[in-house]
C-alpha cells in the first residue's frame, strides 16, 4: 500500500471513530456495531483504496499491547480468591469451546479442514469484558461478578492464542498428538518463564527513571519485548506478555513514579481505545476484499455455519457457567476461598460472553501463505467469526442491563458509596497525620492550617453526599467548577497583556487541572 493510500486508510480510521462515538451515544447502538458497519460503507466510497491488513502487523502491532493493558490492571487481591472458577472458565470452558465451535464450523463447513476449523474455535473462544464490565460496574453489579469475568477474560486470551498457534502449525505442516503435547508443554512453560524476566528487569529500569515521558516509553516498549522475542523463540508470545503485565501492575502501579502516573493512565486508556476501535473499522474496511475472495463460496453455508457455531458458543458458555460450573468445588485440593456461586451470578456470567476486539485481532492473524488454508477460506472464517463478534454485542450486551435488573443484581449505589468512604479515610488519616507532624515541631501551625481546611472541606463533602444531600453536593461542584473557570479567564488575561509568558500559562495550567471537577471526572 503506497503512503497516499495509508494515510487515507488512517484519516477515514479517525472520521469512522468519531462518527461511531457520535451515533453511538444518541441512539444506544454498541459502539462497535457502528465502527464495523460504517467502516464497511467507507470501504465502498469512490477512491478508497482495498484496505489489506497484513496478520503479521495484527498480531505483532495490535495484540502485544492489548493483552499487556488487560493484565497490567488485574485486581490480584480479588482474582486469587475467585482463582477456582476463573482458571474453570478461563482454561476449561475456552478450551472446550475451541473444540465444540472448531467442531460445528467443521461439520456446518466442511471446505475449511479440520485445523482451520479449529483455528476459528480458538478465535471465537476468548471473549471480551468491555462491554459486559462497563454494565455491570454502571449499574455496580455484585464485584465479584465482575472480578471472575475480568479474570477470565484476562487468561482465556493465553489459552485462546495458544491453541490458535498449534492449529496454525498444524495447517503448515504435519501434526501428531505427541508433538502437540510437547510444543504446548513448551510455549506455555517458556512464555511465562520469560515474561517473568522481562517483569523483573523492566521494574528494575523503572524504579530509577524518574522522567515521565521516559516511563511512558519503557512502558510502551514493555509488551514489545516481552511479545515478539517470545514469538520469535516459539514460545507463546501471550503468556509472556500477560506475565510481565501482570508482574508489574502488582509492583505499585508498575514502579511509576505518581508524577508520571496521571499521564501514563491517560496514555494508555487513549491508546488501547485507539488500537480496539482500529481493527473494528480495519475489519470493515476489508469488507469488499473478503467479497472479492469468496467470491465462489455459497453465502447459504456460511450464514448456517455462522448461526450454528454462534448457538454453540452462547448455549455452551450458560450450560457450563450453570451446570458444570458448580462442578469445580469439587476439584481435587482444599478450597478455603471458593463457595457456591448463586444461580443469578452464574446466569450473568454466563450471559457476559461477548466476542470483541481480540477475536478480530486472533483471526485477521490468520496466515496468508498457507497451502492448506486459500484466500476463499480465510475470508470465509473473517467473515463468521465478525458476525459472532455483532451476534454476541448486539444480542448480550442490549440485553445484559435488563437481566441485571431482573434479577435484583443491579444495585446503583454501593460502589459510590464505598469510593466515598474510602476516600473519606484517606482523609481523615492525613489529618491525624498532620496533627502529629505539628505537634513533633516538624510542621508549623500555620501551614498546617490551610492544608487541614482543605481536608476538612473535602471530608465535609463527601459527608453531605453520604447522607445523600444531593444540593449542597452539587452546590460545592457548581462553586468549584465557578472558581476555576473564573482563575483560568484570569490566567488568560495575564497572557495576553504579556506579564506571562506561554510556557508560565501551560504550567498554571495544568495546576489548575488538578482542582477542576470536569478533569477529576474524566479520570
Amino acid at each position: 500500500m503506497s503512503p497516499v493510500s495509508l494515510f487515507v486508510v488512517g484519516l477515514a480510521i479517525a472520521v469512522v471513530v468519531l462518527l461511531s462515538r457520535a451515533l453511538s451515544a444518541r441512539a444506544g447502538i454498541p459502539e462497535a456495531i457502528l465502527l464495523v458497519l460504517l467502516g464497511a460503507a467507507a470501504g465502498f466510497l469512490p477512491g478508497m483504496p482495498e484496505t489489506r491488513l497484513p496478520a503479521q502487523l495484527v498480531l505483532l502491532g495490535f495484540l502485544p499491547p492489548l493483552v499487556y493493558h488487560a493484565a497490567f490492571f488485574t485486581a490480584p487481591r480479588e482474582a486469587k480468591a475467585d482463582a477456582v472458577p476463573i482458571i474453570t472458565l478461563a482454561v476449561g470452558l475456552t478450551l472446550v469451546t475451541t473444540v465444540a465451535a472448531g467442531s460445528a464450523a467443521w461439520w456446518t463447513m466442511p471446505a475449511m479442514g479440520w485445523a482451520a476449523a479449529i483455528a476459528l474455535g480458538a478465535a471465537i473462544a476468548p471473549t471480551d469484558p468491555v462491554a459486559a464490565t462497563s454494565i455491570m460496574k454502571r449499574l455496580a453489579t455484585p464485584i465479584r461478578i465482575v472480578t471472575i469475568v475480568e479474570g477470565e477474560s484476562l487468561i482465556n486470551d493465553g489459552v485462546a492464542l495458544t491453541a490458535f498457534g498449534l492449529a496454525v502449525e498444524a495447517l503448515r505442516g504435519p501434526f501428531s498428538f505427541g508433538h502437540g503435547a510437547t510444543r504446548l508443554a513448551e510455549v506455555v512453560v517458556g512464555g511465562i518463564a520469560y515474561g517473568l524476566v522481562v517483569g523483573l528487569v523492566s521494574a528494575r529500569i523503572r524504579r530509577r527513571i524518574r522522567d515521565a515521558g521516559s516511563q511512558i516509553i519503557v512502558s510502551l516498549l514493555t509488551p514489545y519485548l516481552a511479545f515478539v522475542p517470545a514469538d520469535r523463540l516459539g514460545l507463546s508470545g501471550v503468556l509472556a506478555t500477560v506475565t510481565a503485565g501482570f508482574y508489574l501492575g502488582t509492583r505499585g502501579a508498575g514502579m511509576l513514579q505518581p508524577a508520571s502516573r496521571l499521564p501514563g493512565q491517560v496514555f494508555w486508556r487513549v491508546l488501547v481505545f485507539m488500537l480496539e476501535s482500529a481493527l473494528f473499522v480495519l475489519l470493515g474496511l476489508q469488507t469488499r476484499a473478503l467479497f472479492r475472495e469468496r467470491a465462489g463460496l455459497p453465502w447459504s453455508r456460511t450464514v448456517i455455519g455462522t448461526m450454528v457455531v454462534a448457538a454453540v458458543v452462547v448455549v455452551l458458555r450458560l450450560a457450563w457457567t450453570l451446570l458444570v460450573f458448580p462442578l469445580s468445588r469439587y476439584l481435587p485440593g482444599r478450597h478455603f476461598t471458593f463457595d457456591h456461586l448463586p444461580w443469578r451470578d452464574r446466569l450473568v456470567i454466563g450471559w457476559s460472553g461477548m466476542r470483541g476486539a481480540t477475536t478480530l485481532a486472533i483471526v485477521l492473524s490468520l496466515p496468508t501463505t498457507v497451502r492448506d488454508l486459500p484466500p476463499e477460506i480465510r475470508s470465509e472464517q473473517i467473515s463468521v467469526a465478525a458476525a459472532i463478534v455483532f451476534i454476541t454485542l448486539i444480542g448480550q450486551s442490549m440485553t445484559l442491563p435488563a437481566l441485571l435488573r431482573r434479577l435484583g443484581l443491579a444495585e446503583s449505589d454501593r460502589v459510590r458509596i464505598q469510593t466515598l468512604d474510602a476516600r473519606r479515610e484517606m482523609l481523615e488519616t492525613a489529618l491525624a497525620r498532620l496533627d502529629e507532624l505539628v505537634e513533633g515541631g516538624v510542621a508549623d501551625e500555620r501551614t498546617a492550617r490551610a492544608y487541614r481546611q482543605i481536608y476538612e472541606d473535602r471530608i465535609d463533602r463527601i459527608r453531605a453526599e453520604l447522607d445523600e444531600e444531593v444540593e449542597e453536593v452539587t452546590d460545592a461542584v457548581g462553586l468549584r467548577r465557578e472558581l476555576v473557570r473564573t482563575q483560568r479567564e484570569r490566567l488568560r488575561r495575564l497572557y495576553h497583556k504579556g506579564r506571562i509568558s506561554a510556557e508560565v500559562m501551560r504550567a498554571v495550567d495544568r495546576w489548575l487541572d488538578l482542582d477542576d471537577p470536569d478533569v477529576r471526572d474524566v479520570e
